[in-house]
């Protein structure tokens, strides 16, 4: 779900347990490269958040979410990170963590929900203000007894 061109990304990883220290103090000072690498591929808003059993659950926003990850995939100042990085995680075989996490789809989004409601509020006025005709329903029960 996203509203307009941005698509909002989420993904999921399991970090390690027993390096979840270890993990948060690389992520206190990401590599200044890979900070620009990151920007330049579009994403933006980006997020990550670990719970205590090496859940990690990554949020980001992106215009073209396919053409982040292929500018992040050939960007030269990426590959290192992701190596290091990838010592880190269970279950990736092999992949790299920005292409091998899973991603979550999404199922809510409170901006989308609240737009479609006032889009549909403002309709009803205007089917209101169209007089009776406009507004007509249509029955499906027989009123015969």
């Amino acid at each position: 779900m996203s509203t307009g061109t941005t698509q909002r990304v989420c993904f999921q990883l399991q970090v390690d347990p027993a390096r979840l220290d270890e993990y948060r103090e690389r992520h206190a000072a990401v590599w200044p490269d890979m900070l620009r690498a990151i920007e330049a591929s579009g994403r933006r808003n980006y997020s990550l958040f670990l719970r205590e059993d090496g859940l990690l659950i990554g949020y980001y926003e992106v215009e073209d979410d396919d053409a982040a990850q292929a500018a992040l995939a050939n960007d030269p100042r990426t590959a290192p990170w992701e190596a290091e990085m990838a010592e880190f995680f269970v279950a990736l075989d092999g992949a790299r963590p920005d292409q091998g996490a899973p991603r979550l789809p999404e199922v809510f989004h409170l901006e989308d929900q609240l737009a479609a409601l006032d889009s549909g509020a403002a309709s009803a006025t205007t089917a209101a203000d169209a007089g009776p005709a406009a507004s007509a329903t249509t029955r499906t029960e027989s009123s015969e007894p």
